[in-house]
């Protein structure tokens, strides 16, 4: 048994290093299964010890569930290194993007004026309907209306050519740093196999193989990642603003603004004198004599100025803010914004938190360096820590040491995630991010932080998704297929060779193993055309048992010895074999190269198919059959 003593060892490696990569595939198959058993079961208790939850709350506690054992180790590791599967197996997204370099050039403009912005609209409205240039549709219009370049970008000396010239070298730019910040959000995400490519000057197409959550695909695709702290304005003075735009939008000067709406109080502190009288005012009349409190009331508790806006009621306040007789009461410092989260439900409807905040950042996320996604150790709540750079350290230190016992507001993309008050100084650069619904939501906004910020945003003009039961057939199908055909090449083998053709099968075995092993062991990604290359392989791996068996049978027939018999028949064949093999590998390497998507799915597996059928023909095949021999097995030859 000497002789085999290296080849065993070779082959026992092969086979237990393909068992070892494939079993986290596996073990997150059984995670899967039981993850979605025991939020099953979870879900009945609830409905059961619970049934005034509505649905809402009901989804609320199971995703807070489902984080929560995805968070765990064995979870995640066995997630981290399965075999990925593509976006035709499993389900996902193809999302084409569309790159707002109107708005980029907009930011870029110096002394903007009306004529301007009235050019920028045209812009705007043009780009979105046809595939210009968004630098030649502005150069066209601002020559209609005589106005050179040079009044709004560069400086009076440079002529219209060059700066031309300037802002097409911006807006490729914008573009190229989108397609990679949007690469390092899907690498980040964890999704295999993407596809992002560039279309055109201005669209990016993405495919997310896995992307389940349309939302979450927005959020991680358009975010742009604008994070900024702002201060929030004092109690009184944000009552004041609130009070003016009440007069304002009423077409009416009032001293009084106190009632009862919806069972919530509004009270005008500098105005107590005709209390009783308002509090008797109906719901209609109240919306008429205070029609900006009616569609946002005050904290019943008194506590802060902060507005609460039912969801309904959220875009008639943004349109009546840029009202321009309401901008004139709003002073040009503040600005409001809303929660990014309801924070309550009230007759079946989202509410949203409302603030004043000063327009201009303390700070902004160019100065964070890190942020991680985590539980929160005392309320199991999701959070996000950051980490910001020494700069902003020292930056952050003065800020909260100059505002104590003031409230911060903390926006990513003119939402507001957390409003906490400032208790004391906080050196170091650390800061908490709180306010999302669920785990992967704060895993979302950490890939979006560490990724940075996108230069322009991105408009989403077209999306199709992939369902997972569609994905889910094409999985049955394809195992189908392989199975069937294996089972059909085993069959023949088995018939027409007997014992040799059953020690074949077993190196069929040992092919489709190792294939698997190696795409689990590279996290490359199996598709549908990938499970073809693994049935042609199959048929491959036949066509060189073939040769090898009937090798085999003409020197047996000869008169050898059938261990001579053996030897002499895997040494004639294996030149027909490796030039089979060779120039079938050639091919793949030259789809592989040349080809994309589904083709080079195809001819990886083909590749690895290949080389793994080679190893199970010559080497596994031979060392069992020789074995056979060696111990004084009868090996029949059909």
């Amino acid at each position: 048994m000497k002789e085999f003593r290296f080849r065993l060892i070779l082959i026992i490696f092969a086979i237990g290093l393909s068992i070892f990569l494939i079993y986290p595939t596996y073990q997150d198959y059984q995670h899967t299964k039981d993850l979605k058993k025991t939020l099953s079961e979870e879900m009945s208790l609830l409905q059961k010890s619970q049934p005034q939850l509505n649905e809402g709350l009901l989804e609320k506690k199971l995703i807070a569930m489902e984080d929560s054992i995805k968070a765990t180790e064995s979870f995640r590791a066995a997630r981290e290194k399965r075999m990925k599967l593509g976006l035709d197996l499993q389900g996902g997204m193809r999302v084409v993007l569309e790159v707002n370099t109107a708005k980029l050039i907009e930011k870029l403009a110096q002394n903007q004026d009306d004529a301007f912005l009235e050019v920028i609209a045209a812009v705007k409205a043009e780009a979105a309907i046809t595939q210009d240039h968004v630098v030649d549709i502005l150069a066209k219009k601002l020559t209609e209306r005589g106005i050179r370049l040079s009044r709004y970008f560069g400086n009076i000396r440079e002529d219209d050519a060059t700066i031309t010239a300037n802002l097409y070298e911006e807006t490729e730019k914008a573009v190229i740093r989108a397609m990679e910040i949007i690469r390092n959000r899907v690498d980040q995400y964890g999704v295999s196999e993407p596809s992002i490519t560039q279309q055109g000057d201005r669209r990016i197409i993405v495919e997310l193989p896995g992307v389940a959550r349309e939302e979450e695909a927005r959020q991680l695709l358009q975010g742009t990642a604008l994070l900024e702290f702002k201060l929030l304005k004092e109690p009184d003075f944000a009552l004041n603003v609130m009070q003016q735009i009440d007069k304002v939008i009423a077409g009416k000067i009032f001293n009084d603004t106190v009632a009862v709406v919806n069972n919530q109080t509004v009270t005008d502190t500098a105005a107590q004198k005709d209390t009783a009288k308002d509090r008797q005012l109906s719901e209609e009349e109240f919306k008429r004599e205070h029609p900006f409190f009616a569609l946002a009331w005050l904290d019943p508790q008194g506590q802060s100025a902060d507005a609460f806006v039912r969801e309904d009621h959220k875009v008639t306040l943004e349109r009546i803010f840029k009202r321009p007789d309401v901008q004139r009461v709003i002073p040009d410092n503040v600005e409001f914004l809303f929660s990014a989260k309801p924070v309550t439900f009230q007759d079946g409807q989202a509410v949203y938190q409302m603030y004043l905040v000063n327009k201009t950042p303390e700070l902004t996320g160019n100065v964070v360096t890190d942020a991680i996604a985590t539980l929160d150790p005392t309320t199991s709540s999701p959070m996000v820590s950051m980490e910001m750079s020494s700069e902003g350290a020292t930056e952050w230190a003065r800020i909260t040491g100059a505002n104590i016992n003031k409230r911060c507001a903390i926006i990513l993309d003119n939402v507001v995630f957390s409003a906490p008050v400032i208790r004391g100084k906080i050196p170091g650069g650390r800061s908490q991010i709180e306010g999302m619904a669920d785990l992967e939501e704060a895993k979302l906004l950490e890939i979006v932080l560490k990724a940075g910020a996108l230069p322009a945003p991105v408009d989403i003009i077209e999306e199709r998704s992939v369902g997972p039961s569609l994905g889910q057939d094409s999985v049955m199908q394809g195992l189908n297929s392989t199975i069937v055909s294996f089972i059909l090449v085993s069959i023949f083998m088995i018939f027409y060779y007997q014992r040799i053709g059953a020690i074949a099968t077993f190196g069929l075995v040992s092919t489709v193993l190792m294939i698997l092993g190696i795409l689990a062991g590279f996290q490359a990604t199996l598709t549908l055309p990938g499970i073809a290359g693994i049935v042609l392989t199959i048929g491959m791996a036949v066509d060189a048992n073939v040769l090898v068996n009937e090798r085999i049978r003409e020197e047996f027939e000869l008169g050898k010895t059938l261990r001579s018999a053996i030897d002499t028949g895997y040494t004639k064949a294996f030149s027909a074999i490796l030039d089979s093999n060779l120039t079938t590998l050639f091919t793949g390497i030259i789809l592989y190269q040349f080809g994309t998507g589904p083709i080079q799915g195809f001819a990886l597996t083909l590749m690895i198919g290949i080389c793994a059928s080679m190893f199970s023909a010559l080497v596994i095949s031979r060392v069992i059959a020789e074995i056979f021999v060696y111990k004084g097995y009868k090996l029949s030859l059909g």
